[in-house]
């Protein structure tokens, strides 16, 4: 097997890791025009090992000593103390983003090792770097693209190695570990950003806001032909016209071109409990995730995931593959792809903020499917006499069956977005939060009296086990105005800029990666102050003698409700919420919107 321009990759199934042939010399598959030197440890070691990080950053630190084109930054530093690095690639020393957004190049985010054991997308941008800048026959992907890549987000995960990291994987040797230091999975806390390492690329990503994402994984489950799958937005979480761009004509374009090098691909698998004849849905992502972070930040994110049942040597080529076809295609459309993210971001202010339409914060597949022919291999169950129940069992028979595929899409919650978010300056937190997305934030510098709609909390229910380190909510709103006084020092957040989808989805309770669902704002489920039975029992009798008509509804509570009339504390309860004493903000959001333009308009003048 050659590695030139157009090579094609005729691998055959895996059939597991120890009955696969490899050549013994490894220089049997390195490409003749390599320059001395120039060779990957994942070619030195036959296709078996890929590096650690200090190897990783010293060859990528040495493709930017070699060429003028590339310089190497870093953009934050790991909690082990290790640098989260990236490198710039561009023809016209467009090495910050000031320089990029000035230009007229597209630019593309390569993302690799947000999970450390899936390391496919650091060795195959290694291969396609050095095409670029060493032996110079990919170079003409410079002319119109500027290059951010990522070699290993994940650094701390990354160098957590062991051979026994991923038991559903076929190599490399050694890999890294899923999660971060923190324990952390940063593939879901691209809103929430509790990781040090995630507020780091989120400030990356907000700095050069680049025109398109692509995020490298290895995926497990069921075992199939394909040597990738993919997914890309195309619901409502997205502009409707990128939409199209991606599902009509970038991805129709992008699998031509791989299958030409001899790879199969199929829209990313996901199944229930491995049964392929249930389907594969093709959900809305949820922003928490790399893809939909993208679409909520207006642009389009393509996940490659590789079989992790395919030998390590396939993989980096099929994600070499994919890559380098999705960067000629942008090349070569970049200049639709501009255009399209430009009026996406014009249209969501346009549409969400002064037509004040309906946003969608959780959308969900329908039941509607379309037929899909599947490449499989033939399967059968079997007891297990180590669990006692069935398990499937792969035969290396390929089959090929027609299986549903949900792709259709509704709204199943909205909301409309409001003139201005009020956060009080305390929850600073958030604020920091907010700002690492990119979103424009101003503060009060007087006081200032409007009337607000705000939220309070009903039917909340902590998850009963922590997810990601957070203690997730499941809860329902009312709605309410109230006239208030915004002290100095509130935050204030227009939303009539390009992040609203962003800023909707982080501040509507409602949105199913809201700080609210992620438990920023649990401490207000609690009460904090109550009253003894012994305290509140005469206060009540003194409540009902000063007021007839508090004590005629709770007599007439008493002979229409048996539980209320049954339950001594929900009597007293009943007293004490409608004493002076009682919390009027226990169970009330604390951030508050501003609907009327027109009172945001008068707020506007106290904004610094």
């Amino acid at each position: 097997m050659t590695c030139t321009t157009r090579a094609r990759y005729n691998f055959s199934r895996n059939s597991n890791k120890n009955n696969r042939t490899m050549p013994k010399d490894p220089f049997l598959r390195r490409p003749s025009n390599i320059p001395d030197g120039w060779i990957t440890p994942f070619e030195f070691s036959n296709h078996r090992e890929s590096p650690r990080y200090t190897e990783t950053m010293a060859y990528f630190n040495k493709l930017a000593a070699a060429s003028p084109h590339a310089k190497m930054f870093s953009f934050g530093v790991s909690p082990q103390g290790r640098d989260l690095n990236y490198l710039v690639v561009s023809n016209g020393n467009e090495f910050q983003p000031q320089q990029a957004h000035s230009s007229w190049k597209t630019i593309v985010l390569i993302q690799n090792g947000i999970h450390a054991g899936e390391i496919d997308g650091k060795d195959a941008s290694m291969l396609l770097l050095r095409e670029i800048l060493v032996t110079k026959e990919k170079q003409h992907l410079l002319d119109k693209l500027i290059l951010l890549v990522v070699p290993i987000l994940n650094v701390d995960g990354h160098e957590r190695i062991s051979p026994a990291n991923r038991p559903n994987q076929n190599g490399p040797k050694e890999m890294g570990w899923r999660t971060t230091s923190h324990n952390l999975n940063l593939n879901r806390d691209y809103m929430k950003a509790d990781a040090p390492e995630m507020r780091a690329l989120l400030r990356l990503y907000s700095s050069w806001l680049p025109d398109f994402l692509i995020d490298n994984h290895t995926t497990d489950g069921a075992d199939y032909q394909y040597h990738l799958t993919y997914a890309i937005e195309r619901h409502q979480n997205i502009d409707a016209a990128l939409s199209r761009w991606g599902r009509d004509s970038l991805m129709p374009a992008i699998l031509t071109d791989i299958e030409e090098e001899g790879f199969l691909a199929a829209p990313y698998i996901d199944v229930e409990g491995n049964d392929l004849q249930k389907g594969i849905t093709i959900d809305a992502t949820l922003p928490r995730y790399s893809t939909g972070y993208a679409a909520v930040q207006n642009r389009l994110s393509l996940l490659v995931e590789t079989h992790s049942l395919k030998p390590f040597e396939e993989r980096v080529y099929a994600t070499k593959a994919i890559n380098e076809a999705t960067l000629q295609y942008i090349s070569t459309n970049g200049s639709t792809l501009k255009k399209l993210n430009r009026e996406a971001d014009e249209l969501a202010v346009q549409v969400f903020c002064k037509e004040q339409q309906p946003l969608p914060i959780e959308i969900a597949c329908t039941a509607e499917t379309t037929s899909f022919r599947f490449k499989g291999f033939e399967s059968f169950q079997e007891v297990s006499p180590i669990s006692g129940s069935k398990v499937v069992r792969y035969t290396t028979t390929p089959v090929e069956f027609t299986i549903p595929l949900f792709d259709r899409a509704e709204v199943l919650k909205s909301v409309v977005v409001p003139s201005a978010y009020c956060i009080p300056e305390q929850f600073s937190s958030v604020i920091e939060r907010l700002l690492v997305h990119g979103i424009e934030v101003e503060t009060l510098h007087s006081e200032h009296k409007c009337v607000v709609e705000r939220y309070r909390f009903k039917d909340v229910r902590l998850a009963p086990r922590p997810y990601e380190g957070r203690q997730l909510v499941n809860c329902t709103v009312g709605s309410y105005d109230e006239s208030v006084v915004l002290a100095h020092g509130t935050f204030i957040v227009p939303t009539a800029q390009r992040t609203v989808r962003v800023i909707a989805n982080l501040l509507e309770p409602d949105s199913p990666d809201s700080f609210v669902r992620w438990g920023f704002f649990n401490a207000f489920f609690e009460r904090k102050e109550y009253a003894e039975p012994y305290i509140m029992e005469p206060i009540a009798r003194e409540m009902m003698q000063k007021d007839h008509r508090l004590r005629e509804e709770f007599y007439k509570r008493l002979d229409e409700d048996e539980p209320f009339r049954d339950d001594p504390d929900a009597r007293l309860e009943f007293f004490y919420r409608r004493s002076p004493y009682f919390d009027v903000a226990e169970m009330v959001y604390p951030i508050m919107r501003i609907i009327d333009p027109l009172a945001f308009a008068r707020l506007s003048r106290s904004l610094s």
